[in-house]
């Protein structure tokens, strides 16, 4: 009896080993469909990832399937694919334009020297006049090169913060637009409270100072320009708002980009480099600040930069109230 339970055992494990190694052999089988299903999106995804190059960023995954995982991620690749294409267009629409804006002042720089080199019979005077309109093309040439650095190192980021005292930096910006303002016959008002920031005192300024210039610049007769900051528990406030010509509400996020300017029906007869707003969005975004434009009721535009509050004591307290220019009757 006992060998025949030996032997029984024995088949039993026999056909054990043998149901073993078949349902491992279909394990593996089904292991190997699934897995070849399953990533087999995730291989579709990789090999169209990797043609796509900087000429075709218009191509798309467009994954066609469940709303899974991997659904998720491919329209994640589209959405940075998307955001990438729109960097790369704003890059070179920006390269277009500062070659463009660069390359207006040299051919006036260069129109002036073959006409002074081609003249038979050249004076003194006739050069001297050449020289001056020269000169006045490579100061606007200094001018964008400038504003295009500054650009350059507000979207870069800061290397450093230090404590500012934004109060001190829009006083000293409105007094230095003084001359200016009275060109015009304005009317500008600053009214400061003391609060500490962090940030690049070089860029601040910059920032006041675009602000203050383009309130002054696109402004109208009898008109008026003013500057607040204003602090609060968490955050302080540089507001500028000026009168001026009526600005539709859908051309203000415009403005904020690189080389955009108003029409010329509404800017009057000189216009800047278009700059000037899009630095003041790159500075704000570097500093951590929330930039707000808004046009005016009227005309005009008022535009609000909140900046994180610096929280220890400062050296400057108290407030100041103070008109900056009365036109004179």
């Amino acid at each position: 009896m006992c060998s025949a339970t030996a032997t029984d055992l024995h088949h039993l494990l026999v056909d054990c080993a043998f149901a073993l190694a078949i349902m491992m052999i279909v394990s593996i089988a089904l292991g190997w469909l699934v897995a070849g299903r399953v990533l087999k999106p995730l291989r579709t995804i990789t090999a169209a990832t990797q043609r796509i190059s900087e000429d075709d960023l218009h191509q798309r995954l467009a994954l066609n399937g469940p709303h899974d995982e991997l659904k998720n991620l491919s329209d994640t690749i589209d959405g940075l694919l998307a955001r990438l294409e729109d960097a790369f267009d704003a890059q070179r629409l920006f390269v277009a334009n500062a070659s463009h804006e660069l390359r207006t002042p040299l051919t006036v720089e260069r129109t002036l020297l073959e006409m002074i080199l081609g003249d038979p019979r050249p004076t003194v005077g006739s050069f001297r006049s050449v020289c001056q309109d020269v000169l006045g093309a490579v100061i606007e040439q200094e001018t964008l090169i400038e504003a295009l650095l500054t650009l350059a190192r507000s979207q870069r980021g800061l290397d450093r913060r230090e404590p500012v005292d934004l109060a001190a930096i829009a006083t000293k910006t409105g007094n230095s637009s003084h001359a200016a303002a009275t060109s015009q016959g304005l009317h500008l008002a600053v009214s400061t409270e003391a609060a500490l920031i962090a940030g690049d005192p070089y860029l601040l300024e910059r920032l006041a100072a675009n602000l203050i210039e383009n309130a002054v610049r696109y402004n109208v007769a009898d008109g008026w320009v003013r500057v607040a900051v204003q602090p609060s528990e968490e955050q302080v406030a540089l507001q500028i708002a000026n009168s001026g010509p009526v600005i539709p509400s859908d051309q203000v996020d415009r403005l904020l980009c690189p080389f955009q300017r108003l029409t010329r029906d509404r800017a009057g007869e000189r216009g800047g480099l278009g700059l000037g707003l899009s630095i003041v969005a790159a500075i704000a975004k570097a500093h951590d600040a929330v930039l707000r434009a808004e046009p005016g009721p009227d005309g005009g535009l008022t535009v609000e930069v909140r900046f994180p509050r610096l929280t220890h004591p400062g050296p400057c307290t108290g407030r100041t109230s103070q008109p900056i220019l009365a036109r004179e009757a």
